[in-house]
């Protein structure tokens, strides 16, 4: 293949691999997709391709789809058993964020909802909301009419609509303040604090430290706060556990507000929050190094802030 080819290739090797994320939740799984992708390319008789970035679009969504129908996908992603990967804010597998329906496609409680979508629910939602495709575009990507197209978006919009609790539009000054409140209730061990910092019908999920095989569920504000604690006071058994003394750190994940327990230059463990009338609706917490290797990817290349605790 020659560099032309390649080169208009990469020009496209972000939108993609935005489009796989917001599609099948894992920056790992983005990642073969578009590789996929890209040996498809590669075979093509690039002759008879009049618009590279339509083909492409079509290959990648329909490669995601494929992934989402096999059967062990169904089995991994059973609704209430999984969690999309993390990805900090700014890194280019986000996509656009232009406009509220770009951020909010990418939010980690709207990937986590579209889980209740069909297949092609989903990539219709996306394709439509997140990348602006006319229902005539989107028809011709899936191979559907562009009625079906339309009913799919009305069924998709209805569902993520029903089921999520939309997350405050609060200044970012406010936001790291509850999230900073949180931290330091939750490492002394103020049980009564953290209760305050939550809704009264707060949920929280997480991957056990990565040491279950399936999420824990946690949903009243007293249980959510005893787990907070338990996890985040620290002990020299939890510095044995993690391999040393880690930082924690304030960030943004997927447009919102979250700590990275940082270690080294590695992320060790991610809890992501989503405020909704100044207190704290969402806790979602991921530890498994398989599903932070993205996070510290990223983490890596930039110079980060100083910590909200520096030794922990």
């Amino acid at each position: 293949m020659d560099a032309t080819a390649t080169d208009r290739f990469e020009a496209s090797r972000n939108r993609l691999a935005s489009l796989a994320y917001r599609m099948l939740g894992s920056a790992a799984d983005a990642e073969d997709a578009v590789q996929d992708a890209f040996l498809h390319w590669q075979a093509a008789d690039r002759r008879l391709i009049a618009v590279p970035e339509a083909w492409l679009t079509k290959v990648v969504a329909n490669l995601c789809l494929d992934r989402l129908r096999s059967a062990q996908a169904r089995r991994e992603r059973t609704v209430g058993a999984w969690l999309p990967e993390p990805l900090l804010d700014g890194d280019p597998m986000l996509g656009p964020a232009d406009t509220v329906e770009q951020r909010e496609s990418v939010s980690l409680a709207v990937l986590t909802l579209m889980e209740r979508l069909s297949p092609v629910e989903r990539a219709v939602y996306l394709l439509r909301e997140a990348f602006s495709h006319s229902h005539a575009e989107i028809a011709e990507i899936l191979d559907i009419t562009e009625s079906a197209s339309q009913q799919h978006l009305h069924r998709a919009r209805r569902r993520v609509s029903a089921a999520r609790r939309r997350a405050d539009e609060v200044d970012p000054a406010s936001t790291r303040r509850i999230v900073e409140e949180f931290l330091a209730a939750a490492t002394s061990g103020r049980i009564d604090r953290l209760v305050a910092l939550l809704t009264d019908d707060a949920t929280a999920i997480t991957d056990g430290a990565g040491l279950t095989e399936t999420l824990l569920h946690y949903d009243t504000p007293e249980r959510i706060a005893a787990i907070a604690r338990a996890g985040f006071k620290p002990t020299a058994a939890k510095r044995r556990f993690v391999g040393g003394t880690p930082a924690i750190h304030y960030a943004l994940v997927n447009g919102g507000p979250a700590i990275l327990v940082v270690l080294g230059d590695r992320v060790v463990g991610s809890v992501a929050f989503d405020i909704a009338n100044g207190r704290i609706a969402t806790v979602r917490g991921i530890a498994s190094p398989t599903r932070l290797a993205r996070v510290t990817e990223v983490w890596r290349q930039r110079e980060p802030d100083a910590p909200l605790i520096a030794q922990w």
